[in-house]
């Protein structure tokens, strides 16, 4: 497609120069992008506004609706993500290791960018600050493709950005959004393998699963977050209702949410009660197994899919286990390889947890809530890689550089 190509073109021009930049300029310009979102926050809210009603209208969850809202604080969450990455420590440049040769050539591997970075997102627009801002700092060119739902706010914070960019003298094909909206345009991108180095998917599993069969660019797969928290027999129960009342309903629509409980069924006649009243005040729906429906009322039965259902909603799934190592099955056999909690005060118990779960981050006495870019000290994130090729968890500045060799020599010819 004619207008594709030319974003690959635009895209692919920009990258030489974004590769140049000193690290003071990309720091100034994402300074000045920070400021210019703050400044048009109510042209943003405006438009944010109207993809609002739109959804609404149209039966949007009110999981997604959240994902979508834009409020003055979110916006400036957004400004202060640009912040933080411009505090970052630059990657590129970086002398990951070097080495001499016998024959005296000396080589060093120096980490760079990647080039020209894809990302194609759903009904969250805070993405498309986060990603330009992620790869602008790594040298990167991006080319966004946001969800119909957010068009309008998309376009909103694109141009915002793309003013600030042309203020500091910076190319503004440093960022470019694909305001298409027709099917047949996203998989047409996927498939932009001649100007575009790298492809990540921010969604639901239906996007998720749609790239990864259609692109013929490499993807990285941000997973969908079917956590689980197992609740051991030596767990501190009053640790326990708070952890999990966080990971499960501080944030719904995220993917780092639980979504599956495992409770030790030593501890099920005194914990699930209590657990059970306090998931209630929150309008949370649990569904378990015949010991769950017993001890907690109003609690309905578990199907196999249960068990391996992100939600994304006030509703739980719950089962009760005779030890870790059947927890660690359970786990292993449904999770996404997101994110998954044990919560105990036995170390043994924890080490096997920590070593046995098959997931990006697997966590010790703490709510699955944590798996975040800004958590661990990344500044904003890309998205959060379940798979294990490359790149794996929250993804930061380092996970968006590629790297390579540079070797030096004196005349050396190879007999």
């Amino acid at each position: 497609m004619e207008y594709l190509e030319q974003l690959g073109q635009r895209a692919a021009e920009a990258k030489y120069a974004l590769q140049r930049l000193a690290t003071e300029d990309k720091n100034r310009a994402l300074a000045a992008a920070a400021a210019a979102l703050v400044r048009q926050t109510e042209r943003i809210l405006a438009a944010n506004g109207r993809d609002y009603q739109t959804a609404r209208e149209g039966g949007m969850s009110e999981a997604l609706l959240d994902r979508l809202k834009l409020t003055p604080e979110r916006i400036e969450a957004m400004a202060e993500g640009l912040r933080q990455i411009a505090a970052l420590p630059d990657p590129v440049g970086e002398v990951i290791e070097h080495f001499d040769r016998p024959n005296g050539l000396h080589i060093d591997k120096v980490r760079v960018p990647m080039g020209v970075i894809g990302i194609i997102y759903e009904a969250r627009p805070n993405v498309t600050a986060d990603a330009f801002g992620l790869c602008f700092k790594t040298g990167n060119a991006v080319i966004l493709k946001g969800g119909r739902d957010a068009a309008c706010s998309n376009e909103a914070i694109t141009e915002t950005i793309r003013e600030a960019l042309a203020s500091e003298k910076i190319p503004v094909d440093a960022v470019q959004l694909i305001t298409d909206n027709d099917r047949a345009v996203t998989t047409a991108f996927m498939k932009m393998k001649r100007y575009v180095d790298l492809l990540i998917p921010r969604g639901g599993a239906g996007l998720i699963q749609a790239v990864m069969e259609n692109s013929t660019i490499p993807v990285i797969e941000t997973g969908t977050g079917n956590c689980h928290i197992y609740v051991d027999e030596d767990a501190d129960l009053d640790k326990a209702v708070p952890i999990i009342l966080n990971a499960k309903t501080q944030r719904i629509g995220v993917c780092n949410a639980c979504e599956s409980l495992l409770v030790h069924e030593k501890i099920a006649e005194i914990f699930l009660p209590a657990l059970g009243a306090a998931l209630r005040e929150k309008q949370v729906q649990m569904r378990g197994d015949e010991t769950v429906q017993r001890l907690i009322p109003g609690a309905v039965a578990a199907t196999e899919e249960d068990y391996g259902t992100e939600y994304l909603d006030y509703i739980i799934s719950m089962k009760t286990v005779r030890s870790v190592e059947e927890a660690i099955e359970h786990i292993n056999r449904y999770n996404t390889k997101h994110s998954d909690a044990i919560l105990t005060e036995n170390g043994e118990h924890a080490e096997r947890f920590l070593q046995g779960v098959d997931s990006a981050c697997v966590y010790v006495n703490a709510s699955t809530r944590f798996t975040d870019g800004f958590e661990f000290g990344f500044g904003a994130e890309i998205g959060i890689s379940t798979q294990k090729l490359h790149a794996r968890g929250p993804m930061g500045l380092r996970e968006l550089t590629t790297y390579k060799y540079l070797i030096r020599g004196s005349g050396q010819i190879r007999a």
